[in-house]
């Protein structure tokens, strides 16, 4: 039986310390177990968006749910077990010696038994095809396998909520088609934004268009991806590349 759980957004306004207003009364219903996708411009507001599912930052008004239950003060430390965030930097997130005390951190932080913690260390190191990494120091790592480290310490939570911060930058195309089969494999509700909106769309259900601080749009992601005259208006089109697609393969097709 799945463990992922709803997510609601009613009415959240945010703003950064300057005055400036980050989220403008942003409402949306993620259901159990939907791969949500957030696109939008830089400085939309995505990223404090995510940051408010298990309160890094809690709303100026308005009221995140996760499985029903609100995302305050009082309840951060169950809420955090609940959502776990991947962050575009994995420095953000890896900080013992090794790989192996880097993912066994998070569920014995939990309260999980050690003999648990070594096979939800296990299974995670094998998604994430990190078998043999575990007495890595992960300083010595390269970007791309600190980003499979940082996705495997959230998936050994086992969080009913997993929300992605750009997962596809800087890595190479396996990499991106290895994750997007992953993301469409797991056992969460996921919520992930993303500047790389081909990625994004292989990899979700549902797209939400963010700008200038509120959604522009929401629906399923290839309705949303191909109305390119929304896009326009907010200014991420990337229809573009489907010349620059058409024309590569043109020419493989060709004799």
């Amino acid at each position: 039986m799945s463990h992922a759980c709803p997510v609601e957004a009613d009415r959240l306004v945010y703003r950064y310390p300057d005055g400036r207003l980050a989220l403008d009364n942003v409402s949306i219903k993620i259901s159990a177990g939907e791969r949500l996708g957030i696109i939008g411009p830089s400085g939309a507001g995505k990223s404090t968006f995510l940051l408010h599912l298990n309160g890094v930052l809690l709303p100026a008004s308005g009221l995140v749910r996760i499985g029903g239950e609100p995302v305050v003060k009082a309840n951060l430390m169950h809420i955090r077990g609940k959502v776990g965030i991947v962050f575009q930097n994995p420095d953000d997130q890896l900080f013992t010696p090794t790989v192996e005390e880097d993912v066994a951190f998070g569920p014995l932080n939990m309260g999980c038994a050690p003999e648990e913690t070594r096979e939800r260390v296990k299974l995670a190191l094998h998604q994430m095809r990190l078998e043999g990494y575990e007495q890595r120091s992960t300083h010595d790592l390269s970007f791309g396998e600190k980003r499979r480290v940082a996705l495997a310490t959230v998936l050994a939570m086992r969080p009913s909520v997993i929300a992605f911060d750009e997962p596809f930058a800087n890595l190479d195309p396996g990499m991106v088609e290895q994750l997007i089969h992953l993301i469409q494999g797991l056992d969460a509700t996921v919520v992930l934004i993303s500047q790389e909106i081909l990625p994004a769309v292989a990899a979700v259900d549902t797209l939400a268009v963010f700008h200038r601080g509120k959604i522009a749009a929401t629906g399923p992601a290839l309705d949303i991806a191909s109305d390119r005259a929304l896009l326009q208006r907010c200014g991420i089109d990337f229809h573009y590349y489907a010349g620059v697609w058409q024309s590569i393969l043109t020419k493989a097709s060709s004799p």
